[in-house]
């Protein structure tokens, strides 16, 4: 198992080398991994693409997806690519493609042509200042206020 996404939330299965994997006939998001330092750090692994699919079966893996001569490039050879996926149980086609995008926001992987940005922007939602609602909160009628409370 491999956790990856903001604040490592999400529990993949894997890493596996790529060229040995069979991918199951089920709806997935998948990251295609390599470790950059396998000397000196043999443990760690870099995100180089992600995708999801309604069949992981159909999305091209092992080495037939469109991306594919990216990843051996960047890890040096098809020996030494790795997979890791993640099923979402109950989890829409929408929901995986959050979950891709999410990921890419985040690892930005070089393999992935589509780049998204992790960042909130103020046009999204508004220039934000202090606002009045965010004053503590006065004591209640007939109670003198006498700092933090607790719970």
């Amino acid at each position: 198992m491999i956790r990856l996404g903001s604040l490592a939330g999400y529990a993949f299965s894997g890493p596996r080398l790529l060229g040995g994997w069979t991918p199951p006939a089920r709806p997935g998001v998948y990251a295609v991994l390599y470790k950059p330092d396998p000397v000196t750090k043999p443990e760690r692994y870099a995100v180089t693409y992600v995708g999801h699919a309604d069949d992981l079966t159909a999305a091209g893996l092992p080495f037939a997806h469109p991306r594919a001569a990216c990843w051996t490039r960047r890890a040096g050879s098809r020996w030494k690519v790795h997979v890791a996926y993640l099923e979402v149980p109950g989890g829409t086609r929408a929901h995986r493609e959050s979950i891709a995008q999410e990921l890419i926001a985040v690892y930005r992987p070089s393999c992935n042509e589509q780049q998204y940005d992790n960042a909130w922007r103020a046009e999204w939602i508004g220039e934000y200042s202090d606002a009045p609602n965010t004053a503590p909160l006065p004591p209640a009628p007939g109670k003198p206020h006498s700092g933090p409370q607790s719970r």
